[in-house]
């Protein structure tokens, strides 16, 4: 087995939350600084910034996971990863078909920026990416492995857009083997709480929404192999 250290709920520059430095070129040169072996960028429900990472990626030796951050009809958040590109753009259509569309005001919400491996902004997302989309929490399972990707519910001891607090509990024909917790001092708690937890892996990521909060490489992932498809499978309990 083979230890990767990881981030893999970043937020870029499209995301509205997401600072304006949050480019492509300076969230993968802060994973090459700061040593991360494999990151994802996991945009409010959107993967439309994941080529240029991938392939700035590349380059700096990071291994880079193309994904997103789904808001749920329920308004849960879960992080999807996908094996490539074209299966992570493929779900990126079938979600903004399904967003609740209502035009972003930059000035209150934030600028919803595309860049190129340049960093050079190319384009903009003219409707709020971090409204909901009509998918439900029990649908992502099944959708997200239709796309061979792999789903997990996102900081769920957070107050506010996690499962646990807006659903009231992990629902126990959940499908998922790995959740996030923001602060693993809690992990304890949680996982009294609520029982499908014991059963899963539990990681920890940044949600950075600025560069210094990428994480420091303290945390690992035991991987078959060092590759996309190794932390899927890592992801999927294998």
């Amino acid at each position: 087995m083979i230890s990767l250290t990881y981030d893999l709920h970043i937020h870029s520059c499209l995301s509205p939350c997401g600072d304006d430095d949050m480019t492509p070129g300076n969230i993968v040169g802060m994973a090459a600084i700061k040593g991360l072996d494999v990151i994802a960028v996991t945009d409010h429900n959107s993967c439309r910034n994941c080529p240029a990472v991938m392939k700035l990626a590349e380059q700096f030796g990071v291994l880079a996971i193309p994904g997103m951050e789904i808001n749920t009809s329920e308004e849960v958040h879960a992080v999807c990863l996908f094996p490539a590109l074209k299966q992570a753009l493929a779900f990126d259509g079938y979600v903004y078909d399904r967003l609740m569309k209502f035009p972003n005001k930059e000035t209150v919400f934030g600028k919803q920026q595309i860049c190129s491996e340049e960093d050079e902004v190319v384009g903009t997302e003219p409707n709020l990416l971090i409204n909901s989309v009509d998918i439900s929490f029990d649908q992502l399972w099944d959708l997200v492995r239709s796309y061979d990707g792999v789903m997990f519910p996102a900081h769920i001891e957070k107050s506010a857009n996690s499962l646990i607090a807006n659903l009231g509990f992990v629902p126990p024909d959940s499908q998922f083997r790995t959740a996030e917790l923001k602060d693993l001092k809690k992990l304890h708690k949680v996982k009294k709480m609520n029982p499908y937890l014991e059963g899963c892996r539990i990681i920890s990521n940044s949600d950075a929404h600025y560069l210094e909060h990428i994480h420091e490489p303290d945390l690992t992932i035991l991987v078959k192999e060092r590759s996309i498809r190794g932390v899927l499978e890592a992801l999927m309990g294998e």
